[in-house]
């Protein structure tokens, strides 16, 4: 009989706490659906008001129901409910458009100028393979075959002719050249995401990786010079490999943030070192996939139809002085901070 009693007691308790107060969690909740659909505009004055005030009686009723054991599915209904109420309230609500502006404006500058060390490493690292790789090949041409994979010499080699050299230069719509182009593209695009991904081992692959590719230009670089087309093939090349090389050194550089951050954590355990730098090297890999497609737009099309040294530096030069200066000279705010 007591035993009835209590349960009695408690549904009385219930539906009496459900009398009270569910008419502002349904009023709450229908406000909400409505915001999540449209957008504040959507509501008046008053019911944008009353948003506020509807929360906080939402959480003065989950608190109730928490401490009074109350039923799990109205505790349930009412976590989830706040839980909206708190993400529209206080959560940073952006548009599409907004975060794409500020990626490009704020977010993606800034992860490269946080990496500024590491992009120039990565920079001179590149250099330093090339002039390696050219001397390699200049003090024996055998050098050659190793570090230039066939499929990536498509058939040039040192012993090739300067006719035959030329021809891959100025050779227009050539349906080899097309292929040779989006071999280049995809090698490169490779490097890039190999000198990232590696990085977790300590930055050493990374730092192997950019050795060994530009290594491989300057391979390259030496059969064409010693034929007297060094010149040409630096126009040929910079149409498009100054934004595609700048992507791969970005790319290396941020897998060597990762790869120093975990060998050199200093205050911090491991992981949190290799998250917080994590998501400064993500940031820039984004960006690193833009500037792939836009380098494959410009050998995909530019390069192959533009034969003149000059126009192809200028293009070349522009490009590289524009990331320059984007990445470096001009400082763009977040959406919302002006």
């Amino acid at each position: 009989m007591t035993l009835s009693a209590g349960t009695d007691a408690v549904r009385q308790s219930l539906a009496s706490f459900r009398q009270e107060r569910e008419a502002d969690w349904k009023a709450f909740e229908a406000l909400l659906a409505r915001v999540e659909k449209r957008a504040p505009r959507a509501l008046s004055e008053d019911e944008l008001l009353s948003l506020p005030l509807l929360y906080r009686s939402a959480l003065s009723s989950l608190s109730v129901a928490r401490a009074t054991s109350l039923d799990s599915a109205l505790i349930a209904y009412l976590e989830a409910l706040c839980l909206r109420g708190y993400f529209y309230l206080y959560g940073a609500r952006r548009s599409l458009r907004t975060r794409i502006g500020d990626f490009f404006l704020h977010d993606w500058p800034a992860a490269i100028r946080d990496l500024w060390r590491e992009v120039w490493t990565s920079v001179g690292l590149t250099v330093i393979g090339a002039i390696a790789g050219y001397w390699l090949v200049a003090s024996d041409k055998r050098w050659y075959d190793a570090i230039i994979a066939p499929s990536l010499a498509g058939g040039r080699n040192p012993d090739s002719s300067t006719e035959t050299l030329r021809a891959v230069l100025y050779g227009g719509g050539d349906h080899f050249l097309s292929g040779f182009a989006a071999y280049l593209f995809t090698h490169n695009t490779q490097v890039s995401i190999l000198a990232f991904a590696l990085g977790f081992a300590f930055a050493v692959p990374s730092v192997l990786i950019i050795l060994m590719n530009g290594c491989m230009l300057g391979a390259i670089f030496h059969i064409y010079a010693a034929k007297g087309l060094g010149f040409e093939l630096g126009g040929w090349l910079s149409i498009h490999g100054t934004t595609e090389l700048f992507a791969i050194a970005i790319a290396g550089a941020a897998g060597m943030r990762i790869g120093t951050s975990i060998a050199f954590p200093g205050e911090l355990t491991r992981m949190a070192a290799a998250a917080r730098a994590g998501r400064v090297a993500a940031t820039a890999m984004i960006g690193v996939t833009v500037m792939l497609l836009f380098a494959g737009l410009l050998e995909g099309i530019g390069r192959q139809t533009i034969t003149s040294d000059l126009t192809r530096y200028s293009i070349g030069g522009g490009m590289l002085a524009f990331w320059i200066c984007y990445f470096y000279l001009f400082r763009m705010v977040r959406h919302g901070d002006r």
